[in-house]
């Protein structure tokens, strides 16, 4: 009389064996490549002279660039939301921004202990270039209420940069979709200030100060509250940022006039002096 034969017991995986090989051969380029486009980034450095310091200027530059793009990209995000009357997507977008301004912030470590001598090793290599050239920059700028129409002049050779930017100027900012919001939830925002030419700065009212006092003095688990809130951080850290810049070049290259005509460190100081969404912080000595 015949059995079945008994099975083979399958032996125990090793602990020492090695891990699923991943898949290594595709057709064309590999999909991290498609995504990422690594090899593009990093073939866009094109150094302009032979100190070897001058590679981590420029990198350092275009990662500033890079998250220039994402910082506007949050609060476009939390513009459009507050046009909608969504006020927890734009706080989102606004947290997301100021984890985003911290690693922005933190670029000024490998350039914050520049000698003025290592930074003149390649600083006649940049000619008239200068970081307020920035396009990005200007729009994160914009967004912010510093608008000035004087800033599109140096982009009127790159017609898709210069109409990027002209569309910025003439949209209303971040803070003003704050401000439109906080007038529909019936807080009291003078007429001037909601009809106001956004293609302009943005200054200051009396009124206005007022209102986030009103903000304040209430429950602060209020969306307006934690909206501004959400502001503040954020315009904490591009006050950090302004000073970091400062000092960085001050430490680099002290009271000398900057690169593409600007007044270097006496302009950054004036720069480093406002406030962004000014009534944010005055409005908490009336509370």
């Amino acid at each position: 009389m015949s059995s079945d034969p008994t099975p083979t017991p399958t032996p125990a995986p090793s602990q020492d064996s090695e891990p699923d090989t991943p898949n290594l051969d595709f057709a064309g380029t590999t999909p991290y490549e498609d995504y990422v486009k690594a090899d593009v980034l990093t073939h866009l450095q094109h150094t302009l002279s032979d100190d070897p310091g001058e590679m981590v200027f420029l990198v350092t530059t275009q990662v500033m660039e890079l998250w220039f793009t994402v910082i506007v990209h949050e609060w476009e995000t939390a513009a459009k939301a507050l046009q909608g009357d969504d006020v927890p997507t734009a706080i989102a977008a606004l947290k997301r921004s100021v984890r985003e301004l911290e690693a922005l912030n933190a670029s000024w470590k490998p350039l914050g202990q520049l000698t003025p001598q290592q930074f003149n090793s390649y600083r006649s290599a940049l000619g008239e270039g200068s970081g307020f050239q920035s396009a990005m920059y200007r729009r994160l700028e914009f967004l912010l209420g510093e608008k000035s129409a004087s800033m599109l002049v140096p982009h009127r050779g790159a017609p898709r940069v210069h109409a990027e930017l002209e569309k910025a100027l003439h949209e209303p900012s971040l803070y003003d979709e704050v401000l439109r919001l906080l007038a529909r939830r019936g807080h009291p925002v003078p007429e001037e200030v909601l009809r106001r030419d956004v293609s302009q700065r943005y200054e200051p009212s009396p009124e206005v100060e007022q209102v986030w006092t009103g903000v304040y003095a209430g429950d602060e688990d209020d969306e307006p509250a934690r909206l501004g809130e959400a502001l503040t951080n954020v315009a904490e850290l591009v006050w950090r940022w302004r000073n970091d810049h400062l000092v960085a070049t001050r430490r680099a290259m002290g009271a000398k006039a900057g690169t593409g005509g600007s007044a270097g460190v006496a302009w950054l100081e004036k720069r480093a002096q406002k406030n962004v969404f000014p009534e944010l912080w005055t409005a908490r000595s009336h509370v």
